[in-house]
């Protein structure tokens, strides 16, 4: 099915900041395709955007098959690609460096880094071969892109990682009018940061609770992000609850 809409991939679509970057890209005209490990919950993220026309399929975005799958059922269904926002991810196990197993740290490399990865590569050849040619990538950063928390030597490195990948994309898609940009997230109100409302352990060792802000101010930044036209681009944008300890976190 071709459609005259916009169309944009979100992955890790099924709850917290994928659910919501969805339902206001719906409700700014977008057609969805909606990917992540489980199909009810992204069956439920498209009953909440009022889009029962979206495309959910379940993907595993660190199996290159499942990526290839996702992004062929794109083009089949829509002809093309406008937006992808590359968000799933995950924060692996906590706890002091040395303690780490190196397949826990294999585990969140292979969401966070591998997993975008292979999303942006579908995306990218995608947006290079259709026409009009071009389109748009939001990796999902985070605070810890700059900042590290403790004990998170995994998640803070492959958000370091994406800031990497971000700027190559941008270099190497300027010749197909590929454009991409990344959103840094600092305590977006959702399942996987319950921990900053009850206490969470601070650089000087302390627990702390933290001030969080709406997933739905983080969805209108993206959608901003996602509807400036190709020739203009966001490289880097933060957005973060307002009290947050982050300038002076360390």
């Amino acid at each position: 099915m071709n459609t005259d809409r916009k169309v944009a991939v979100v992955t890790g679509a099924g709850s917290g900041i994928g659910r919501a970057v969805a339902l206001a890209l719906a409700s700014a005209g977008w057609s969805l395709a909606l990917a992540g490990r489980r199909a009810e919950p992204l069956a439920e993220t498209a009953a909440a955007a009022g889009a029962p026309d979206a495309l959910c399929v379940t993907t595993d975005v660190t199996d290159e098959d499942e990526v290839g799958a996702l992004f062929t059922a794109v083009r089949e269904r829509f002809g093309r690609l406008d937006l992808l926002f590359n968000n799933a991810g995950t924060f692996g196990p906590g706890g002091p460096v040395e303690e780490l197993a190196a397949a826990d740290w294999r585990a969140v490399v292979d969401v966070n880094l591998t997993g975008a990865f292979l999303c942006a590569q579908a995306a990218y050849r995608l947006m290079k071969e259709q026409d009009p040619q071009g389109g748009r990538i939001i990796n999902n950063g985070s605070i810890s892109a700059h900042a590290p928390r403790p004990h998170s030597v995994a998640y803070t490195a492959t958000k370091h990682a994406i800031t990497g990948l971000t700027k190559s994309l941008s270099l190497d898609g300027r010749p197909y009018r590929i454009a991409c940009g990344q959103i840094d997230i600092g305590n977006a109100a959702t399942e996987m940061t319950e921990r900053m409302r009850t206490g969470t352990l601070q650089a000087n060792g302390e627990l702390a609770v933290e001030p969080v802000m709406a997933a739905a101010d983080v969805a209108r930044t993206v959608v901003h992000m996602a509807e400036l036209p190709l020739e203009a681009n966001i490289p880097f944008l933060t957005v973060m609850a307002t009290d947050m300890p982050y300038v002076g976190r360390g």
